[in-house]
């Protein structure tokens, strides 16, 4: 007797403040665990040099976005300046039907909701950095942002942060290794609930039936 077990997938959320360490910490989860995806978004702005349409994102027309966000195709979706991002519904779906967990990138408001839409797949971290100090530095380090640009998203931070009590887990990253391994534990331990094992009763009716 096989003793795997057929699972529903969940839907990974990942939220922090800008440098906190949300993108590094997606990028190698997604490198050493294959049965998480990362999802991809949908964008009426045009793409940027290098971006793969279906691969960075699903660009679309204005009035393509419109429709689909009519008949409620998207599972969350936002304007962001003079841009609409939307997470499409019907990919997740497949994926989380098939035992597959879906990684997202979004910020607060996308994640309340997703958490509207599909409560019971949604599994919410927020990923706090260690200090103020250690936030300023690390967006100066990048060197991808001006003065300017890093005084704002320090001023952003803290608004971002207040909404810490909406997440169900919370990793300070202090070290990247340690918020990884972190973050693998509350993988496993959500993969395990009882309510995710789609084919939990069959197994224990098999166990049952050669005991």
């Amino acid at each position: 007797m096989s003793s795997e077990i057929n699972r529903r997938g969940l839907m990974l959320v990942l939220s922090s403040p800008s440098g906190a360490g949300k993108t590094s910490l997606s990028r190698r989860l997604l490198e050493q665990d294959g049965n998480i995806t990362m999802s991809v978004s949908a964008t009426t702005r045009n793409p940027r040099p290098g971006e793969i349409d279906g691969t960075d994102y699903h660009f679309l027309d204005m009035v393509t976005f419109g429709e689909m966000r009519n008949r409620d195709a998207f599972l969350e979706y936002a304007r962001v300046f003079d841009h609409y991002y939307g997470t499409p519904r019907e990919p997740v779906e497949d994926a989380l039907q098939q035992g597959r967990d879906v990684l997202f990138d979004i910020d607060w408001q996308g994640t309340q909701q997703l958490q509207e839409a599909a409560a019971e797949d949604l599994v919410k971290v927020f990923i706090l950095p260690p200090s103020a100090a250690e936030l300023e530095r690390r967006l100066k380090a990048r060197a991808q942002d001006s003065s300017e640009t890093v005084a704002r998203r320090m001023a952003d931070a803290s608004a971002e942060i207040s909404h810490y009590p909406e997440y169900d887990y919370i990793i300070v990253n202090h070290d990247l290794d340690d918020s990884l391994a972190r973050l693998n534990a509350i993988l496993v331990a959500e993969r395990l609930k009882r309510g995710r094992q789609t084919g939990l009763s069959d197994f224990v009716k098999t166990l049952r039936q050669s005991l």
